[in-house]
């Protein structure tokens, strides 16, 4: 079976070491990864620019959040790296200058509208007096307006997003947990099928992978779920 692209897997671990042993233990059967805040201040960056060195696809989940002048900054700096996706939080500024800063680039910017892990209960205690479904709504028309090329929300925002983005914005959906796997610390996750089925173009799955015994099998498990969606 070949790796589908639309699997995203994540490299959050605290070495790089660690995260090459999960690539090669993988092999063929994933062609796309996550480097995310775990591998940020080490050598993340190295890992990434390695990746693409062997034909991967790199989503660089920086999640950017900063005054407008540091993030576009950042953004181009990061648009030369030749990487495929990086996340910044939805807020219009900080989205309207990373878009501004990657330029004429090939590099795909993702709102982050709300974390997977937060619950409405969450979000009342943050001082939000919107639901979880609500606030991803109002981010997904910011990031619209501000350019962005999509947004990562959880599977139960996915059929939201595409219905208002339309066929050709990115929706990438993390908290993506198979039946067969524990949910973690996913407040609001599905499975494979029930992510693409809502309209999500990409999913993040990771520890039901890198957790496993047989990261392969898993990983192959997880393709043909998304395959009979």
């Amino acid at each position: 079976m070949k790796a589908d692209p639309r699997l995203i897997v994540p490299l959050d671990l605290p070495t790089t070491a660690e995260a090459q042993g999960v690539v090669e233990a993988l092999g063929e059967a994933v062609s796309f990864y996550k480097v995310g805040l775990e591998l940020f201040a080490t050598d993340g960056m190295a890992l990434a620019r390695a990746l693409k060195a062997q034909g991967k696809q790199v989503f660089l989940d920086w999640k950017l959040h900063d005054i407008g002048t540091t993030v576009q900054r950042a953004a181009a700096v990061l648009a030369d790296t030749g990487c495929d996706l990086l996340t910044v939080h939805g807020e219009p500024q900080v989205m309207a200058s990373a878009v501004r800063g990657r330029g004429r680039s090939d590099l795909k910017i993702l709102a982050v509208t709300v974390l997977t892990s937060l619950s409405d209960a969450d979000l009342v205690e943050m001082g939000y007096a919107e639901t979880a479904k609500a606030l991803v709504e109002r981010r997904i028309h910011q990031a619209l307006d501000a350019g962005c090329d999509g947004v990562v929300a959880s599977p139960h925002e996915a059929a939201l997003a595409r219905a208002i983005g339309g066929k050709d914005f990115l929706v990438v959906t993390p908290g993506v947990r198979p039946d067969w796997a524990a949910k973690n610390d996913q407040a609001r996750a599905a499975t494979p099928a029930d992510a693409i089925k809502a309209g999500a173009s990409h999913i993040v799955c990771g520890r039901p992978i890198t957790g496993a015994n047989d990261p392969q099998a898993a990983a192959r498990r997880i393709i043909a779920e998304m395959a009979g969606a």
